[in-house]
């Protein structure tokens, strides 16, 4: 649906911190997926951990917000949506984060979000994150769309 380049016109992340490599299915101001291939060759794996490569958990929550962001921005209408370059999306809080199992070099993340709620500019989000349709995390997440 959304390869990395069209992801990189919605969010202004970029490598080393652009997490989600592609969106397979978004269903604006209700749900989106997408996914991240964990690579041994990402810059975090030289310290977490040597000899036993693990993807930190704040980076599979990191990920599931710049997904979240890209259903934030593409549910905006037109309008808004042309005004992307001029928004960012900061995240408020996180909430009942849980990590169920370690996700390591070679796995898919992919990445599930619905959405909770949705008032003005605010979203709260429910993500998971699975490899091979194994639950590794989840975590609520609630963000804002602000100005530059």
């Amino acid at each position: 649906m959304y390869d990395v380049i069209e992801i990189q016109k919605i969010l202004p992340h970029r490598y080393p911190f652009l997490l989600v490599d592609r969106i397979t299915a978004l269903e604006p101001g209700k749900s989106i997926e997408g996914y991240k291939n964990v690579s041994i060759s990402e810059p975090v794996f030289e310290g977490h951990f040597p000899g036993h490569p693990i993807y930190p958990g704040v980076m599979i929550i990191e990920g599931m917000a710049q997904a979240g962001g890209v259903l934030a921005f593409k549910s905006m209408d037109a309008a808004q949506q042309d005004a992307t370059q001029d928004k960012v999306v900061y995240f408020m809080s996180i909430d009942k984060a849980k990590f169920r199992s370690p996700v390591t070099p070679g796995d898919r993340l992919v990445y599930r979000l619905e959405v909770l709620k949705h008032r003005g500019n605010i979203w709260q989000l429910e993500g998971k994150a699975y490899v091979d349709d194994k639950l590794v995390a989840e975590a609520e997440l609630k963000a804002m769309i602000v100005d530059k």
